[in-house]
């Protein structure tokens, strides 16, 4: 395979499967070529909503493209980790082009188009009666109620794994005493009030702080747990394909070259894909200065010894951050209104009754029990700093610890339903990563 083009050199790929396997050749690759290009420092990136390599490379090569200039003396090598993660083509994408985000009116949400058709298809391979059925639901939209019910279904079995395979037991972002919490409750709630719900949360992104007394459109809502499914079915892999594969990868490429400095990036759910790699780390491995979270899909929790709201139960992350011989920095951004709104609401754990009709908003109702660390920063853990961007660019950030980065400044553009979540391709962000693994 060619290698593709990228604005920055030298760069790698590191392909892995939904089970956290990695493609051999490019791993052996890797492990050959870094210490021959007399590179010192390696930025390792793990995207999220994408769903082809030519989309998660472009994302890389846009993102890098500022670092050379603003480390000019700096020995770098960059790392592009590829996935089987996906996002819905309606979902736009500022700066990039209209064709990988195309303007679908809100009318016509309901409806499955092509290339999120071809999308679902890629990522649950030997679905495709599943996603057929689920697609004419979706495009018939029949009378609510029964067909509802069967749509929930149909998601279910869409994003279901097998008991006991790997991807099972990495979907948790906390623990009850040490038991991974539950599954969330839009897959085993009443079929209709989680569309509902949803409904509700997605015109609150559309038109926010302005009444409205119409009733919500169920289909609406049902497009919206299907995304927020195969999300959760993304957040699953990330985790596992953080420990079981990237984290190998890294004890691998520190045995190989033991000089050289890992600095970790991700977005989204990519973002929960670095940290677990820490969990994945071999005993000893100290090759991971910094590890940078652009808007991370996961719980704002993750890295907590007690939560708030039940002092028995912890992240399930907690403690990895010490794993990284330097600071773990969060960038978030209010403006993310998929982590703000809809994120708390599809993280709900079954069994958690707690009404979400408040006339205030389902997200910030949900938000603080469930709410993700890309819209409001790492939560409950102690000694845990706080810097607005231009100040993390004026200062020097801590060594070490949890820093939470308030980015809003520049995370900032995107339409409903998911907002500023994509928006991260700003060389202040750029400058973040740098300044997280002292790089210069």
């Amino acid at each position: 395979m060619a290698d593709p083009a990228v604005s920055v050199s030298p760069y790698w790929e590191l392909t892995f499967d939904a089970d956290g396997d990695v493609d051999g050749r490019e791993r052996d690759r890797l492990l050959e070529e870094v210490p021959g290009r007399g590179v010192l420092d390696l930025i390792v990136f793990a995207h999220g909503w994408n769903n082809d390599r030519s989309g998660a490379t472009r994302l890389y090569s846009h993102f890098f493209e500022p670092v050379p200039a603003l480390a000019p003396q700096a020995r770098l090598g960059y790392v592009g980790v590829v996935w089987p993660s996906m996002r819905f083509s309606d979902e736009p994408i500022p700066d990039f082009p209209s064709s990988l985000a195309p303007d679908i009116p809100a009318a016509a949400r309901p409806v499955l188009d092509k290339n999120t058709r071809h999308a679902l298809l890629e990522v649950f391979p030997g679905r495709a009666t599943v996603v057929e059925q689920i697609a004419r639901l979706l495009d018939q939209q029949p009378d609510e109620g029964a067909s509802l019910e069967e749509f929930g279904r149909l998601v279910r079995l869409l994003v279901e794994v097998r008991p006991q395979g790997p991807q099972a037991s990495f979907g948790a972002d906390t623990l009850a005493e040490g038991v991974p919490e539950s599954d969330p409750e839009m897959l085993f709630g009443d079929t209709a009030t989680v569309c509902g719900e949803f409904a509700q949360a997605l015109a609150e992104t559309e038109s926010p702080g302005s009444a409205s007394f119409a009733l919500p459109r169920l289909w609406d809502g049902a497009h919206e747990l299907l995304r927020q499914a195969t999300y959760y079915a993304m957040k699953r892999r990330a985790g596992t394909v953080g420990e079981r594969g990237l984290g190998r990868a890294i004890g691998q490429l520190a045995q190989a070259a033991p000089d050289v400095r890992v600095h970790l990036v991700g977005h989204s759910f990519g973002g929960r894909l670095v940290s677990f790699a820490l969990r994945g780390l071999p005993e000893g491995v100290r090759s991971v200065k910094s590890v940078t979270l652009l808007q991370g899909a996961f719980s704002h929790y993750a890295f907590a010894a007690r939560l708030p709201h039940d002092p028995r139960s912890s992240g399930v992350l907690h403690g990895q951050q010490n794993r990284v011989d330097g600071p773990l920095v969060c960038c978030h951004s209010h403006f993310d209104s998929a982590l703000g709104a809809i994120y708390p609401l599809a993280s709900r754990m079954a069994g958690d009754s707690r009404s979400a009709t408040a006339d205030f908003g389902i997200g910030q109702m949900l938000g603080a029990k469930w709410g993700a660390m890309g819209h409001d920063g790492v939560q409950a853990v102690p000694g845990t700093r706080t810097f607005t961007l231009a100040d993390a660019l004026r200062t020097q950030l801590p060594t070490s610890g949890c820093v939470n980065v308030d980015a809003a400044a520049v995370v900032r553009r995107g339409g409903p339903p998911a907002g500023a979540h994509s928006d991260i391709c700003h060389r202040e962000l750029a400058q973040v990563v740098l300044a997280a693994g002292r790089i210069r």
